[in-house]
């Protein structure tokens, strides 16, 4: 086999993974198209020394310390295909089939960014979708929810911890469940049940909602409850079980049920932290490490 592991993903899973298996003295592959999820935010927060670094600033710094080992490597491309091979994977980057004994998923996911005219030039600085990345940044500020679910609302009393002023806005939904809407209403959570037709504000800084029947309400921060997707299509291609959330089902060390393949990061957990995604990427790294050892020791043994 051409490499001990190839690594799908350069974000915190990845890179801390490949740092933590570069010097284990495995040959690593990490293979990356530089799409991180956070690249939109401006600044990254909860990774304790890196608390308000830029995601971009994080990731340089992540290469910078990778590039003395020469044990790993680095392909600026995307992986579109993998399978199972004798001795362990096949990954598919740049039109070539890369071979490995064993194969981490760090591919993260996708965020369902509403639909709403004017979202775009707010996002990752006024309008967000995690509460402790970006909450405390509107502390005490008039913040709204987006999101027609229960777990919209649910969202919407949990940020009460970071402000008094919440409100959870459905843009359109017919209506919630009285047993729902008693429950916001009892946490000082009001309901805006109308269309929206745009946001509006200051340069990145958002400043108001306006609705279908011209009426405003001035908001400072927006964060949105519309669900995720998968990046990548490797781990269902490769016979890997999901949660009913749509999270790759892992088990100890990050291991899934295929053997010799790992998912680290935000495609296999619910705490979807910068933080925890690093240290998925350690523990995945030592569990990896350990397969190899005893897999050679295996292949050594007499019969």
């Amino acid at each position: 086999m051409a490499w001990d592991c190839i690594i799908v993903g350069g974000g915190p899973a990845g890179l801390s993974a490949a740092l933590t298996l570069g010097r284990a003295r495995r040959r690593i592959l990490v293979i990356d198209c530089g799409t991180p999820r956070n690249h939109p935010s401006l600044a990254m927060h909860g990774y304790l020394t890196r608390d308000g670094i830029p995601p971009a600033d994080f990731l340089r710094i992540a290469r910078e310390e990778l590039a003395p080992y020469d044990s790993i490597e680095w392909r600026d491309d995307e992986a579109v295909g993998a399978e199972r091979s004798a001795g362990g994977f096949r990954v598919l980057a740049g039109g070539e089939w890369l071979e490995s004994r064993t194969l981490l998923l760090a591919t993260g996911v996708v965020d369902d960014v509403p639909v709403l005219d004017g979202i775009q030039r707010f996002y990752g600085r006024t309008v967000h979708h995690c509460p402790y990345c970006d909450g405390w940044e509107h502390r005490d500020s008039p913040i709204a929810v987006y999101g027609c679910t229960e777990a919209a609302a649910r969202y919407a009393l949990a940020m009460k911890v970071w402000s008094e002023d919440v409100v959870l806005c459905t843009d359109g939904y017919p209506g919630m469940a009285p047993e729902l809407g008693a429950e916001l209403a009892a946490g000082g959570v009001a309901v805006y049940p109308q269309k929206i037709v745009r946001l509006e504000g200051e340069g990145d800084r958002l400043r108001r909602i306006v609705f279908e029947d011209d009426s405003t309400l001035a908001r400072t921060g927006l964060f949105f409850c519309t669900g995720q997707r998968q990046r990548s299509g490797l781990a269902a291609a490769l016979g890997c079980h999901f949660t009913e959330t749509g999270a790759v089902a892992t088990g100890d060390a990050e291991a899934t049920d295929v053997p010799g393949l790992f998912v680290a990061g935000d495609a296999s957990r619910d705490a979807q932290l910068v933080i925890v995604a690093a240290a998925e990427g350690a523990v995945a790294a030592v569990a990896i490490n350990t397969l190899l050892g005893r897999r050679v020791r295996e292949a050594e043994a007499p019969f």
